[in-house]
């Protein structure tokens, strides 16, 4: 009997992939985990019935999350990811030569155990000396800590759950605060097509508080609608004033030199939305 996983990412349309076997469920304190095989993405891990990343395309998200703000920036040393647990952003965060340390902040522990269990290949930083691996809660870490940071990546899951405080505006304010005085941020948001209200909210809510702001998006065939949305908020640096010859990084599968220079081009759409 063929076995399938459907993620349900609208009330109207939803995600099925025929898979090979379940490896592992369990509820922690913070959410369901599930990491199931599939024949079309291999290994993929799903919090709350929602896909989280897949063996198959993570190399887009974790790209893009992480290069675009730290080529932005000048000289980035040090960088914070809230959540984050697979891994996939510090390994590809330490990439950066000029990286000193890179701090992870993730609330549930189990999300980096079986990441590192089941995910070697996306987990495979997590013990690099430069590294720093903390299980706690983002919010009250980011509170703790002024004016540290040079880049902090905003690797959340949806905005339901333990990932809901990520998305306000009195976080954004105190992520403001964590940065020094050249910092950029940038978080996951979402879908273009499915979640327009959310990106216009973060856009507005950023625009209070970081003189730059900028969304930028690039194609992830397992989240909702196979069109990915990032926002950059920035102190000092515009992305888009950014000369591309200056860009020096090769050792990536989706990001490159076009990519920077195209990824903030938004269709009508989007800047209908924004307006």
């Amino acid at each position: 009997m063929d076995l399938w996983y459907t993620e349900f990412q609208t009330e109207t349309i939803g995600l099925t992939c025929k898979t090979r076997k379940t490896l592992h469920t369990e509820k922690t304190d913070f959410q369901e985990i599930a990491i199931i095989d599939t024949y079309q993405f291999g290994k993929m891990l799903v919090l709350d019935g929602t896909v989280q990343t897949t063996e198959v395309d993570e190399h887009i998200y974790h790209e893009m999350i992480s290069h675009v703000p730290l080529l932005t920036h000048k000289n980035p040393k040090k960088v914070l990811v809230i959540g984050g647990g697979d891994g996939g952003a510090i390994r590809e965060v330490i990439k950066h030569k000029s990286v000193e340390k890179a701090v992870l902040v993730e609330i549930d522990k189990r999300v980096v155990e079986l990441s590192k269990k089941y995910f070697p290949n996306i987990s495979s930083d997590l013990e690099n000396d430069l590294v720093e691996v903390r299980i706690e809660d983002g919010i009250k870490y980011i509170d703790d800590n002024k004016n540290v940071f040079d880049v902090i990546l905003i690797d959340s899951t949806d905005p339901v759950g333990p990932a809901e405080g990520l998305f306000s505006k009195d976080f954004y304010k105190s992520v403001f605060e964590a940065l020094k005085e050249d910092g950029i941020m940038v978080a996951q948001t979402e879908s273009p097509y499915f979640h327009k209200k959310l990106i216009k909210n973060v856009n507005d809510d950023l625009k209070g508080i970081f003189p730059i702001v900028n969304l930028y998006t690039c194609p992830i065939p397992t989240y909702p609608s196979g069109f990915w949305s990032f926002t950059l908020a920035s102190k000092v640096y515009d992305p888009t004033n950014k000369s591309v010859e200056d860009l020096d990084f090769n050792n990536t599968k989706y990001f490159n030199e076009d990519i920077y220079r195209s990824c903030f081009l938004l269709p009508k759409f989007m800047k209908d939305v924004l307006k």
